[in-house]
Order: structure tokens, then C-alpha cells, then sequence
């Protein structure tokens, strides 16, 4: 070998060297990534998914592939990484039950069960009466592949801000009642939710209320008066709710109508409670035609000071849910798009998402921006994994 080819022959190789380096150094501070999976598509998606949860626009677009899907359960499950035991036996003692109401976008409810899914918790699954024939069976293939998922019993025709979306809730509660499953809290959900903590930090979080409802609201606003003052019609053919003239009764048993989030975590005694006490049923036939019910309801109950779990002075406290609304000026913009004034979370959007207080945030949509979902899964993936108390099977990896 001549000198000049002796002294050039190492440079290729310790470019080659470092690169595998910076590789591996990223493939540690991501441990969800498992070297069977470590494919260039994988490491360079998790280059991206670095850039936007520090505030920078990658060098190139990401490439995102969809969840694999296959009429064996076993092998819908084993491909598509969920995990299918208890990571701790915290967790399998604090069970969990969600109501999810879900009518469209396929692959975005898809990835948010993959998100949430435990072997210890239990889901109902409400889909909209009026949601496609196809939508209903992607959906049912699914479900079936879970024993501890099942739909709801009876399905509503839901209408944006009706007493409808309130109904779908209290079938899914109904049917939670009857499960052998001794979950502590019942948690709704809507298809375009996503979670920004693991399942273990959310049963931590959940523990911090010693058994009190979380109903985050308070005495409604100006704006929120009309909602309970004037009698409201749901319009189910153009799918919206009509304000009329007419005033309605005060409510009965001279209940306070409190404003708040729809998104609540209840006590398996607070919704006995819902289902039993001549209160809560009565306010419930009042709410029929009244705007957006769900966002009155849970919280007017939880205020009444004798109701188990009740907050009689809550607020705003319990950090549900991440939302940027576009009247808001507090969160840095919305990078995707705004729908009824509520930002569609783009990948500008992460490293906001992944700072946030909340336990699961509102909205996301696959088909507009799916490196934005893929990004954030792959994060509380991580960290699922990193808290886990088993040995981490091959298979949990992403």
C-alpha cells in the first residue's frame, strides 16, 4: 500500500464510525426505538420529530407510514407494538375506564387507543349513528380484537353541542356500571384526543384528587348565560342546535348551573350517583334543550356539596385537557389549522404540546398532519417504556 493511501484509507472509516456514534447516541435518549426497528425511515422520523419538540423545522420532510392492519388479532397487535401487560402493579391496581365518542377519522382514533390502551383498563366505544358504514366496521374490527373494549350498548346521532353528545357519554357510563372491571375513574374522550402523559402519570395524577371529581369551571360567564336561559333545539339533518326565543323554567331543586369543560374524570361512585339520585336526573331532563349540556352538567352536579367526590369550590384545577383556542392569545399560535376556533395541532405545535400541564390534549387529525401524532406518540411512548417496572417486551417498541 503507497503512504498516501495508508494515511487516506482512515478517513472514510472514521466518518463511517462517527455517524454510527451520533446515530446510537439519539437511539439512546429515544429508548422506545429497539434495533429491530431501527430502520433509516424510523432513525430519520425520530431526527424530525427531535427538530420540532425543540422549536426547529427539520432539514426534510418526514416520512409516516400507517398502522398495519391484518384480520389475525394477535398479529394486528403484535405488528402494531401494543402493549398487551400491566407495566407496573400500581397501574394494575388503578384501573381505568374511558367513554370515547368517536365519528370520524379512522386513523387518528386508531392511534389514540394504541396511545391509551392498557390490559387493566377498559374502554367503551361510542360511534355516531350517523358515521359511515365503513367507518362503523373499521371501527368494529378493532374493538374486537380487545376483550376489554366493547360499544356502547346504545348509539346516539350526534349533534355538535347538543344534548346528544351528553347521551352518547351516559350510555358509555351506563354500561361501565355493569363491568366486572373495578375501575376508580371514568375518563371521556372524543376520536381527535391524544394524551401528552403515560398512563402511569395520569393514574398519578388522578390519586393527587383523593377521590374527588375532577369538573374544572365555574359560575358561567356572560357569554355562556343564554345557553341555560333560552330553550335550544337540535337540528339533527343540518347537524347544529337552533336558539329560540323562549325562556326556560329555572332549574329544579333550585340547582346552580355552574360552566365548564366537557372533558371531566369521574369517581365510580359519582356516576352511581348520576344514574340514581332523583337530582341528577331531573337536571339532566331540564338540559335536553339547552346548549352544549355537557359543558353544565358534570360540573353543576360535582358543585352540589352532599354528592360523592363533589368540589363545592373548585375552579378551573384538574388539567384535563390542552387546548388552543383562537380567542386565546397565551399559546404561541396555531401551526395547523383552527376548527370551531380550536387549533388542529400541526408540527409546529409539539414542542408547545409536549411542555404542557395537561393529561391528554384536543385536536389532532392523521390525514392533515401525521408526523404531528407520530411524533407525539413516539415521546410518551418513550416514556411509558422508561417508567415501565417489567421486563419490556421487543414487541412494545414502536
Amino acid at each position: 500500500m503507497t503512504s498516501w493511501v495508508r494515511y487516506m484509507f482512515p478517513i472514510p472509516v472514521l466518518s463511517v464510525t462517527l455517524l454510527l456514534l451520533y446515530y446510537n447516541s439519539k437511539l439512546l435518549n429515544w429508548r422506545a426505538f429497539h434495533w429491530y426497528n431501527a430502520t433509516e425511515e424510523r432513525i430519520l422520523l425520530l431526527e424530525a420529530c427531535d427538530s420540532f419538540f425543540n422549536g426547529r423545522k427539520p432539514s426534510f420532510e418526514p416520512t409516516v407510514t400507517s398502522l398495519y392492519h391484518s384480520s389475525n388479532c394477535q398479529e394486528y397487535k403484535r405488528q402494531n407494538h401494543y402493549i398487551t401487560d400491566p407495566l407496573s402493579e400500581e397501574e394494575a391496581a388503578f384501573p381505568l375506564a374511558y367513554m370515547m365518542t368517536v365519528h370520524k377519522e379512522f386513523e387518528t382514533f386508531e392511534r389514540l387507543f394504541r396511545a391509551i390502551y392498557m390490559p387493566q383498563n377498559i374502554y367503551c366505544i361510542h360511534v355516531d349513528e350517523k358515521a359511515s358504514a365503513d367507518y362503523l366496521q373499521a371501527v368494529s374490527d378493532l374493538v374486537d380484537c380487545f376483550p376489554n373494549a366493547f360499544f356502547a350498548s346504545k348509539m346516539e346521532p350526534v349533534v355538535y353541542a347538543g344534548i346528544s353528545r351528553l347521551e352518547a357519554d351516559l350510555n358509555c357510563m351506563k354500561d361501565l356500571l355493569k363491568s366486572e372491571v373495578q375501575w376508580k375513574y371514568v375518563i371521556n374522550a372524543c376520536g381527535q384526543d391524544f394524551p401528552l402523559k403515560t398512563n402511569k402519570e395520569v393514574m398519578e395524577h388522578l390519586k393527587k384528587f383523593k377521590g374527588k371529581n375532577i369538573t374544572p369551571g365555574v359560575l358561567p360567564p356572560g357569554h355562556a348565560i343564554p345557553r341555560t336561559k333560552y330553550v335550544h333545539r337540535e337540528d339533527i339533518v343540518h347537524s347544529n342546535v337552533l336558539r329560540t326565543k323562549t325562556l326556560k323554567p329555572p332549574p329544579p331543586h333550585n340547582i346552580t348551573i355552574y360552566f365548564g369543560t366537557a372533558y371531566v374524570a369521574l369517581t365510580k361512585e359519582f356516576t352511581k350517583f348520576i344514574m340514581e339520585d332523583q337530582r341528577a336526573v331531573d337536571l339532566l331532563k331540564w338540559s335536553k334543550d339547552t346548549y352544549s349540556p355537557d359543558e353544565h352538567y358534570w360540573v353543576t352536579l360535582n358543585r352540589i356539596p352532599d354528592v360523592p367526590g363533589s368540589m363545592p369550590d373548585g375552579q378551573w384545577e384538574g388539567d384535563l385537557r390542552a387546548i388552543k383556542w383562537r380567542d386565546m392569545n397565551d399559546h404561541g399560535g396555531c401551526h395547523g389549522h383552527y376548527v370551531r376556533d380550536i387549533c388542529v395541532y400541526g408540527t409546529g405545535d409539539l414542542q408547545w404540546l409536549i411542555n404542557a400541564n395537561s393529561i391528554y390534549a384536543n385536536k389532532f387529525e392523521w390525514k392533515s398532519y401525521p408526523p404531528t401524532l407520530e411524533c407525539l406518540e413516539m415521546k410518551i411512548r418513550e416514556r411509558t417504556l422508561n417508567q415501565s417496572e417489567v421486563t419490556v417486551q421487543p414487541d412494545w417498541y414502536l
